[in-house]
């Protein structure tokens, strides 16, 4: 038996990549607004996606989730600033094997401070979403301070590794060498949670854990550890989308997070609360957007995700691929 795909949410962006070419005027210019675009898009996917999987399966609106993207991007600084002879070098497999560590280091922390985020803020306020908002929003700014506090209050400079840095070439278009890389790690990570939510045990009983909880639990699995590893989870993708966001823009400050809990929260709600394909839809047309629209008209680029965001639940109210049965 074959499985019916809506394709109409599948075709968003390469609508919205076609529609952008002839307003771009060139083709060179919009093939590095497209790339650029995706590679943002799936940077801000790697962060959303935790976010999304806590809510599918938890019910729970974690408006902390931005501390531990700035956990993540603060930890990997002092990581790369450690192994400073490999990220200064100009071989790209030395630039390699520093960036990686620290992704890893900055996902283990931000898990960890996650595990602990969860059995201390979080637990108390199960299905009750308001406080739940308030109580994770308390949560955020506490991290923040403490962020301040270990790593200092000013903004901190997080240079791409050497063989990273610039572009190459492709049909007069310039392509960014680290955008790339951005794109391949967006890829492996949708690749990986595609296939533990499809093809495994533990993402049958996440599917299961969305529909009915209380049957899952009636044939005696313990939703409550499954809750805790999704919640470490999600924290931990959110310390590598923090690593990577870092090093897109180069800079960090405390506040990071909070900033880009915005895009979140924005592409979650495109996506439908909960969904994993519907989060990497609207993460990609987010970030196209955002190029697109910095390119043509600066000034109303604050405004064009919210716009997109409203189009898009103009058509479909509860996101592209809703989770129905929660």
């Amino acid at each position: 038996m074959t499985r019916d795909i809506d394709w109409k949410p599948l075709l968003l962006a390469p609508v919205l990549a076609l529609v952008a070419l002839p307003l771009t005027g060139s083709f060179s210019i919009w093939l590095t607004l497209t790339v650029a675009g995706l590679a943002m898009g799936m940077i801000i996917f790697i962060i959303a996606s935790g976010l999304t999987l806590v809510f599918g399966l938890m019910d729970v609106l974690n408006f902390g989730h931005g501390v531990f993207i700035a956990l993540g991007a603060f930890v990997a600084s002092s990581v790369l600033a450690m192994m400073g002879d490999w990220s200064g070098s100009s071989s790209l497999l030395l630039n390699l094997m520093a960036v990686f560590p620290a992704m890893l280091v900055a996902m283990l922390v931000a898990g960890a401070v996650g595990l602990a985020f969860e059995r201390l803020i979080v637990r108390p306020v199960y299905g009750q979403h308001l406080k739940q908002i308030l109580i994770t929003m308390g949560g955020m700014i506490i991290g923040e301070e403490l962020i301040k506090v270990i790593w200092g209050p000013a903004q901190l400079p997080l240079p791409l590794p050497e063989a990273l840095r610039g572009s190459i070439f492709v049909m007069d278009a310039a392509i960014s060498r680290y955008r790339l890389l951005a794109m391949v790690v967006g890829l492996a990570v949708f690749a990986l949670l595609a296939w533990t939510l499809a093809r495994t045990k533990i993402g049958l009983l996440i599917r299961a854990g969305v529909q009915d909880r209380e049957m899952v639990e009636a044939l005696g699995y313990r939703i409550g550890l499954l809750f805790i590893g999704v919640f470490v989870a999600g924290s931990a993708l959110a310390g590598l989308g923090g690593t990577m966001w870092g090093l897109f823009q180069q800079n960090l400050i405390p506040q990071m997070g909070a900033q880009v809990n915005v895009l979140i929260f924005i592409v979650i709600i495109i996506g439908g609360l909960g969904s994993t394909g519907g989060a990497l839809i609207g993460a990609l047309l987010v970030g196209l957007m955002n190029n697109y629209v910095g390119f043509l008209l600066p000034v109303a680029t604050p405004f064009s995700t919210i716009a997109l965001m409203v189009a898009v639940l103009l058509w479909r109210p509860q996101g592209v691929f809703p989770v129905v049965n929660r």
